[in-house]
């Protein structure tokens, strides 16, 4: 089965919410909820969440929307129960109301969600509510907004719009299929790729740039979540940074994390899953476009080259791991689209995504919280000097460490290292953090 541009578009970039992690677990309470008959749905007894290690580790720390600085994946749970609107995906909390969040904050007073961590690996959220006289549930797998089981009283609810579809062929998703199509790919597939954008697909990108500057803009007025967007506009007024393409690029990119991470009630056009990536992918593009003679579209075709190459290294690496996607996939992707804008060729930006894992591929995912902007404001400044530096001839060579032969062999060396050798490192970070709450309940 092969795709288009506009499949991946359509599969991989999409409006969310808040941080994904949690607004995944808001949908699963949602659509949970939206099973009991309505009498009940305002009176729920419990709330049991089974959650995989990394949803856990990405749902504990940061801001919920709508909530007024409230975090926690019980939290997350209780506010899409009582508040939420399954309809709109990842985009469940848009409106929380103050009488719906006291009832989600005296369900969470009363301790009437459980949280249990599974084992296993690979995105994974189920959802049992009890009411009166009802047991709902609700499954989430692969993806975050892919609700593939309802049930009502222990049968399975098979007609509900809300439970999504499985793609044609061996069982398989459409999203398993489409990614085991991407890492076939090689880099001179994807970059024809880009011939395929057209004038709609054009617009949709812009409505993610539109988006995600949004985002930047209120980080940049605010001094939201750690404000380092801010600081560097300070620091460029202070004459103590200069404004080049790379510092331009990082302002913009922490400045949007910054306001998303504080819970900002403002959409991110994510890609392949994760609104930071999405921040990654398409924001340094557009900030350095002020520094080049380069026409809107161009601009437009290169951050539809990020996304499809920031799908092509999740679909390798997992769509949740112990090494941080912003860093080596939206990086990644990013530096590939500014290779492209420059004028850079393939081999460019072969060198470029290659210089990019040689530098980032050691940067650890410790759960998603306001210090992400000071890893976007890495990424996007990594991304723009390592196409830079590939037009300048410095690649990184093939002898050295993971780096392949290849970009492809790079980026498949990348996923057995996200797969086989961060497995200890992933348990290590989430018992250093489940430590941290447990000290924390104790003080």
């Amino acid at each position: 089965m092969s795709f288009t541009v506009k499949d991946i578009l359509l599969m991989e970039v999409t409006p969310a919410l808040g941080c994904t992690e949690p607004v995944a677990i808001a949908l699963g309470a949602a659509a949970a909820v939206s099973l009991l008959p309505q009498s009940e749905a305002t009176r729920i007894d419990t709330i049991e969440l089974w959650v995989d290690p990394n949803i856990y580790k990405n749902g504990m720390a940061v801001t919920i929307p709508g909530t007024g600085n409230m975090c926690g994946i019980d939290t997350a749970s209780a506010v899409g129960a009582y508040a939420g609107d399954p309809a709109k995906g990842l985009e469940v909390l848009a409106e929380v109301s103050e009488d719906n969040l006291n009832r989600a904050k005296a369900l969470l007073e009363r301790d009437g969600v459980t949280v249990h961590l599974l084992e296993e690996k690979g995105l994974h959220i189920k959802t049992v509510i009890t009411s009166e006289k009802t047991t709902v549930s609700s499954t989430i797998k692969e993806l975050h907004n892919n609700i593939i089981a309802l049930d009502l009283n222990g049968q399975p609810v098979l007609d509900s719009p809300l439970i999504s579809e499985t793609g044609p062929g061996n069982g398989k998703s459409t999203m398993a299929q489409l990614e085991e199509w991407l890492m076939e790919l090689t880099l001179e597939d994807i970059y024809e790729l880009v011939d395929q954008i057209d004038d709609e697909d054009l617009k949709f990108l812009k409505k993610g740039v539109d988006y995600n500057l949004k985002l930047a803009q209120h980080g940049l007025k605010y001094g939201s979540g750690l404000g380092i967007g801010k600081a560097i506009e300070r620091l460029l007024k202070q004459k103590l940074l200069v404004n080049d393409m790379a510092t331009s690029a990082r302002m913009l990119t922490s400045a949007a994390a910054d306001a998303r991470m504080s819970g900002v009630n403002l959409p991110a056009m994510s890609s392949a899953g994760s609104g930071n990536h999405g921040l990654t992918a398409i924001l340094p593009i557009w900030a350095i476009k002020d520094f080049l003679d380069e026409d809107e579209d161009a601009v437009l075709r290169a951050i539809g080259l990020s996304h499809i190459i920031t799908a092509y290294v999740k679909a390798h690496t997992g769509r949740l791991s112990a090494v941080c996607g912003c860093s080596v996939a939206a990086g990644a992707g990013a530096s590939a689209g500014i290779t492209y804008l420059v004028g850079g060729d393939v081999s460019h930006m072969a060198g470029a995504i290659k210089n990019i894992m040689e530098d980032l591929a050691g940067v650890i995912c410790d759960g998603a919280k306001a210090g992400c902007a000071l890893k976007l404001n890495t990424a996007a400044g990594a991304a723009v000097q390592a196409a830079l530096f590939s037009l300048q001839g410095i690649n990184v060579k093939d002898t050295d460490g993971i780096i392949g032969s290849s970009p492809e062999m790079t980026v498949k060396n990348l996923g057995t290292l996200s797969h086989d050798g961060m497995v200890e490192t992933d348990k290590t970070i989430l018992k250093i953090m489940r430590q941290k709450e447990e000290d924390k309940k104790k003080r």
